[in-house]
């Protein structure tokens, strides 16, 4: 999608910017104020990739220490701020989990101490048994989301371009219904049934997809057999 150029932007979009201008400067109180705007929704957009809250909790936290040292590296002329935002935002979350996949991970199979029952011994031998790696599951995990996006492309091509105009303002520039509405020069409701729309064939497309991919692995799995 091309740049939407400032004169076009909404409310939220040229405040946020401003705030990321005098944040830029060293602007202590406008990057707390950045920061009460837009934390609750990079929460949002972290917590979808790292669902480990307690993880995606210091993630945030390192996203906005880097947004203070790069504030002043945002180009209106190339996305809306929420857009750059959501973009180091995603960044950083897919990072940590390349990284959390990198990193051995060691658990314990030793029982507890001698003070414990049989009973709570073979249950955290249980759960530690169940906290093993599967090797297989990195290179499959990151298999399984390019499939997801290259399928997630595909079925965007499926919707008319209002549809498609909609959902990328409505969830990759995070701008509310109204918003969008107010930037496509449409009604609200319309705008709505939009969205709406244009969700339920997103879903219907990916199951279908989903469906597809099983019945060619398991054609794959017997014919190997």
């Amino acid at each position: 999608f091309a740049a939407v150029p400032p004169a076009a932007w909404s409310e939220r979009s040229h405040e946020l910017a401003q705030l990321l201008a005098r944040s830029g400067l060293g602007d202590r109180r406008a990057f707390a104020e950045l920061y009460d705007k837009t934390s609750g929704y990079l929460f949002g957009v972290v917590l979808r990739i790292q669902r480990d809250r307690a993880l995606a909790e210091e993630l945030l936290q390192e996203i906005y220490v880097a947004l203070w040292r790069s504030a002043a590296g945002f180009d209106a002329a190339r996305s809306q701020p929420l857009t750059w935002l959501t973009h180091i935002a995603r960044n950083r979350a897919i990072d940590s989990l390349r990284r959390a996949e990198a990193q051995p991970r060691v658990v314990s199979l030793a029982g507890t101490s001698s003070g414990d029952n049989d009973g709570d011994a073979e249950d955290g031998e249980r759960r530690a048994l169940e906290a093993l790696p599967d090797e297989a599951a990195g290179p499959f995990e990151l298999l399984k989301r390019a499939s997801e996006a290259r399928q997630l492309g595909r079925c965007m091509e499926h919707l008319s371009a209002a549809q498609r105009q909609s959902v990328a303002l409505a969830f990759f520039d995070g701008l509310s219904h109204a918003e969008v509405a107010e930037r496509l020069r449409q009604p609200l409701g319309t705008v709505k049934s939009w969205v709406r729309r244009a969700l339920m064939a997103l879903k219907t497309c990916l199951d279908h997809g989903v469906q597809r991919d099983r019945r060619s692995a398991n054609s794959a799995a017997a014919a190997g057999r």
